[in-house]
């Protein structure tokens, strides 16, 4: 007899870039010289003082249960971190921390969407939103951009594409993929889109906060529009800034009683994120922070090399990003030329087979004709891949 699987699982696709990733780490394991351009990992070490501090926490035995939504310190680290960096005052019971970014966003959906509610999300977008948000038996409402609205969504199109059903917006700056900001007056122009909404939720995922280099601070919705406090929540963690990807820690802040359901959510799946990851999330955000500058210069210096690179090459046009460590070319120049590929996800294929170096088909971020591209690697693996990339398509 054949097992039933859900519904709800069946719908749901598995994490392409995640995919990708461990299909150029068996292909490496198996011999091939594989260069993975796939992965949204910084290949930096965590900082040794927070990796110290775990350490004491072993050896002190914390390593028990701690409260559901994260330990009283670590929650008023974050709680100070938001008012000093940006300018957002919380309380603690504000503010739930879960195991990674991913699962706070998760906790978000399924506390706030219900069947038929509506959830608009600007592609490209972080390939899990809009799985997650059907996880609820919401709809996801996606609003298509273009490289030449620098992949963002004006205004016009966010108004267009509010309903009675909209309960959440999905806003993501500096973005994965592309690396595109919303400045703060663009984001003031969004504002005042939403402000006649009130039933609009709007989740601010913050994540690559720290990895920027456009000419003006960092700042979210909420700075620019601070009368959306009471109906936006803020989603960040330590994952990128502080290369700390496998511990697993993202927080949210937002309304009091959101956040207060998405606790009781949190305790009846994963429980409390892991007591030793806590104590160096803590330090990561009450520490020095001169190396997340350091290391941001590091992605920059990466990020004008990959970005000069491509646009050397035929039928490929790139953006030049603001942040993150990502790249997003358009390569539907290049994917026209050629007789037996058809898109992008044919072209990611050849590039892997042929040229050994893994990228992210476009189709994934809802991007189709795009490619994702992370130099979150070092630079001997870029210019490795960069040289093999412009064999493949050719000089302009």
């Amino acid at each position: 007899m054949a097992l039933q699987i859900s519904d709800r699982a069946l719908a749901i696709k598995p994490s392409a870039t995640l995919a990708v990733a461990a299909r150029a780490f068996a292909l490496k394991a198996a011999g091939k010289d594989i260069v993975s351009l796939a992965a949204g990992e910084p290949d930096f070490d965590t900082p040794e003082h927070i990796k110290a501090a775990a350490v004491r926490a072993l050896a002190e035995g914390f390593t028990k249960y701690t409260a559901v939504e994260g330990t009283p310190s670590l929650k008023r680290a974050v709680v100070e971190k938001l008012r000093c960096e940006n300018g957002l005052e919380y309380a603690p019971d504000q503010v739930l921390v879960s195991c990674g970014c991913k699962h706070s966003f998760y906790n978000l959906v399924m506390a706030l969407l219900n069947p038929g509610d509506e959830a608009i999300i600007p592609a490209p977008y972080w390939t899990s939103y809009p799985d997650m948000v059907a996880l609820t038996g919401a709809q996801p409402v996606v609003i298509d951009t273009g490289i030449d609205d620098h992949f963002k969504m004006m205004p016009a199109k966010l108004a267009g594409a509010i309903t009675a059903s909209t309960r959440l917006l999905v806003l993501n700056s500096p973005s994965n993929p592309t690396g595109e900001y919303y400045s703060r007056a663009e984001l003031a122009g969004l504002a005042e889109v939403l402000l006649p909404h009130p039933q609009v939720v709007i989740a601010s995922d913050d994540m690559y906060e720290h990895i920027l280099w456009h000419r003006e601070p960092f700042a979210n919705i909420l700075n620019a529009c601070p009368a959306l406090y009471g109906r936006t929540v803020v989603l960040n963690g330590v994952s990128k800034a502080y290369a700390m990807t496998g511990w697993r820690i993202g927080y949210a802040a937002g309304p009091k009683p959101l956040i207060q359901a998405m606790a009781v959510l949190q305790s009846q799946s994963t429980s409390n994120p892991t007591s030793i990851a806590q104590v160096a999330a803590e330090v990561a955000l009450t520490g020095d922070q001169s190396l997340v500058r350091e290391r941001c210069r590091i992605f920059k210096e990466r990020h004008d090399f990959v970005h000069r690179r491509l646009n050397e090459m035929k039928g490929v046009r790139a953006l030049p990003a603001q942040g993150t460590f990502y790249s997003f070319p358009n390569m539907q120049e290049a994917i026209e030329r050629m007789a037996d590929v058809d898109d992008d996800v044919g072209l990611a294929e050849r590039l892997l087979e042929q040229s050994e170096v893994a990228v992210v088909p476009g189709t994934a971020f809802g991007a189709p004709g795009c490619v994702r591209l992370s130099f979150a690697t070092s630079r001997e693996d870029l210019t490795k891949a960069l040289d093999r990339l412009e064999t493949f398509f050719g000089r302009r």
